[in-house]
């Protein structure tokens, strides 16, 4: 039997274990996929030793981009970004194991994104510089779309919350929520930008999926901007992993 599995610290719910082992299931697929929640990066090592299955691991918090120094290769989205969430295991020399990282948060990204950029849609602001904000501004740059960060403290390639004018929101028609802000239970949060100045020529992308409708996006949708939440690009990278392990 196969093995997959998902690193982080803390797991908690787990949507991928969840999904890959409903379509192990229905799929009839002899595998099988498991949370290894470890407290610090440097058990990756205990974990492939005791797992000599291993076929793939998925990356999530904290480790997308701790984890970077333990790998033998990276492909080349995984190092544009400077993280990964997939990576693929195959055997070397003398059946040694090799680790090759991948991003699939880009794959899902651009292909849920993709459909609603019309011609207008130039530029985009990157609410949050986390690990998941990096795969965004990848993605917009390859579909053409140059972003800006924004950032609650001021840092070097970033505007803050405070430098978003109206001639900013004129010409930024994308707006892409990175930060946690808004997730459940917190649903009364949002980030603070001036949603009095949005507009039907705006897309706003929230990459949290719970719940269904943000703040974020219910305030767009009330000025009549696109809007859409992160379910599909959940879905989309974790088709994306199982592409890239069954290459």
């Amino acid at each position: 039997m196969k093995k997959y599995g998902l690193l982080g610290y803390p797991l908690g719910h787990s949507f991928s274990r969840n999904y890959f082992n409903q379509k192990f299931e229905a799929e009839r697929i002899d595998a099988e996929y498991l949370n290894f929640e470890i407290p610090e990066i440097k058990e990756i090592k205990n974990v492939i030793k005791e797992n000599p299955e291993l076929n793939g691991l998925n990356v999530t918090i904290p480790y997308k981009e701790q984890v970077i120094p333990y790998l033998d290769d990276l492909d080349e989205d995984a190092r544009l970004i400077g993280a990964v969430n997939v990576i693929k295991f195959s055997k070397g020399l003398f059946g040694k194991v090799k680790l090759k990282g991948y991003n699939s948060d880009i794959i899902g990204f651009k292909q849920s994104i993709e459909p609603l950029l019309k011609e207008h849609h130039r530029k985009a602001l990157i609410l949050g510089t986390g690990g998941a904000s990096k795969a965004v501004f990848q993605g917009l740059k390859q579909l053409g779309v140059a972003s800006t960060f924004v950032s609650r403290k001021a840092k070097e390639y970033c505007i803050t919350y405070e430098e978003i004018t109206p001639k900013v929101m004129e010409q930024y028609t994308v707006i892409v929520n990175t930060t946690p802000l808004g997730m459940y239970p917190n649903v009364n949060a949002c980030p603070d930008i001036p949603y009095d100045l949005l507009t039907s020529d705006h897309l706003l992308y929230d990459l949290l999926y719970n719940p269904d409708e943000t703040l974020f996006m219910r305030k767009g949708k009330e000025k009549g901007a696109v809007v859409k939440n992160g379910l599909e690009m959940l879905l989309l990278q974790a088709f994306a992993a199982w592409e890239i392990w069954q290459k």
